[in-house]
């Protein structure tokens, strides 16, 4: 049996492609079973995100599968195969074991070390498994990808060090304040940006939470999400003392604040320190600002240049990382490999061995006379030839396992000696719980 891989990534397509192509999260059902329905796929699983579709199946008809799998992609999103060709890539046998290894370690992530994609392979690897769309194959696989995660994850450091900005000024405020759990923090602005700022900093334990934008609606909106208060935007510098960390992001034309009243907010602090972020551009905060003791105020070039010296120490990491996929690669496929060798081995010596008992009761029942030792001698007589008979194929069967020719040589045998087919027990592959969950 084969693994193969088809798919599109932010690397082979653009957005515009990748939105054609992608498969709502919540009906997965029907695609799958169209899926399943290829007479070249044995077993299917579907990987659809904001970066990448991927259709990866099990097969004993690599090249079949993947051409099946191609024409399948298109025709169920009505695109022509022509307009998707160059953005697709093929995997199969190792080349397609290292491509899910490296996709669930986030290897291959837009963002190296980002977390998400390992829970949108197992989503998606919880679907197939609620539509019986991924049997042994698909199920070790996945199991696999899935421990294999969680070794580079415990074992390098790739997924360390902030890399995007909002969550870079959480990890210089902790740089600052040591600890957060007693701090509050204003967001000024209600994007996207500050959102995320904000669930970054509530995530970290900051307890109080004053939200301020020029549409008072939109910050009494994002303030009910973090159990925060929404502050009016024409009085926002008169609540500046009650918290630690200021966070801006503003369309403002001109600085929203400035030296001489960040002085008077310092005084009311009683100069404790104050931590302010401005990613505004262009900037809501006078820069001289940092010219004042205990206020400490990065834009939005401070917070780029800490996150790309993070992402040097994460590319450090990924070398890591990569040596732990390749070292799984080869017990996966090890696996693969022997997975209708051993039973078919099994089968053949169980199979040669029944003849062997059946001729020896015809024997015996012919030799009414033979002594104890006669008869233990035709028994070793007739084992040693079943072992001679069998060595050659066992030996073939072996060496032959992991490569292309393997699989026609279980085949052969299975034909020529009317093998029953090998029973697929998967019970050991339950579908996913808790304990798989990092």
């Amino acid at each position: 049996m084969h693994i193969v891989i088809v798919g599109l990534s932010h690397k082979t397509a653009p957005v515009e492609i990748r939105e054609k192509l992608a498969f709502a999260p919540t009906a997965m059902e029907r695609p799958l079973r169209q899926m399943l329905e290829l007479p070249s796929v044995a077993e299917g699983l579907i990987v659809s995100t904001c970066n990448r579709v991927e259709l990866c199946a099990a097969t004993k008809e690599p090249e079949a599968a993947m051409a099946a799998l191609r024409r399948f992609l298109a025709e169920y999103h009505e695109v022509s195969p022509e307009e998707i060709s160059s953005n697709l890539y093929s995997h199969q046998g190792e080349e397609a074991i290292r491509h899910l290894f490296r996709v669930a370690s986030s290897l291959d992530s837009m963002v190296l070390g980002e977390p998400q994609i390992l829970g949108q392979i197992k989503t998606a690897y919880g679907y197939a498994a609620e539509f019986k769309t991924a049997g042994l194959i698909l199920n070790r696989f996945l199991h696999k990808a899935f421990s294999v995660a969680k070794r580079v994850r415990t074992e390098t450091a790739i997924a360390s060090n902030a890399v995007s900005v909002s969550f870079a000024a959480v990890e210089l405020a902790r740089k600052i304040f040591d600890r957060l759990d007693n701090k509050g923090v204003m967001i000024i602005g209600a994007g996207e940006m500050c959102e995320l700022a904000a669930r970054h900093f509530v995530t970290n334990g900051v307890s109080k939470v004053l939200v301020t934008n020029r549409t008072f609606e939109r910050a009494e909106k994002l303030a009910a999400e973090f159990n925060g208060k929404a502050v009016p935007f024409e009085c926002f510098v008169e609540h500046l003392a009650e918290v630690d960390i200021v966070m801006t992001s503003t369309g403002a034309p001109n600085f929203i604040l400035g030296q001489r009243q960040m002085e008077e907010v310092l005084k009311r602090r009683k100069n404790r320190p104050m931590f302010l972020i401005d990613i505004a551009v262009p900037r809501d905060i006078d820069p001289k600002v940092n010219t004042l003791d205990n206020a400490y105020l990065y834009d939005v070039d401070d917070l780029q240049g800490v996150v790309q010296a993070n992402l040097k120490e994460r590319q450090k990491e990924a070398g890591k990382a990569e040596a732990i996929v390749e070292q799984e690669i080869g017990q996966f496929y090890q696996w693969l490999g022997n997975l209708e060798v051993k039973p078919t081995i099994i089968a053949l010596r169980r199979k040669l061995e029944e003849i062997r008992q059946q001729e020896l009761d015809k024997t015996f029942g012919n030799l009414k006379d033979l002594t104890d030792s006669q008869r233990r001698s035709i028994e070793a007589m007739a084992g040693a030839i079943i072992n001679k008979v069998l060595h050659q194929p066992t030996a073939v069967l072996k060496r032959t396992q992991n490569d292309t020719s393997g699989e026609d040589y279980v085949d052969a045998v299975r034909t020529l000696f009317d093998l029953p087919a090998p029973a697929g027990d998967d019970k050991e592959f339950k579908p996913l719980d808790e304990s798989d969950q990092e």
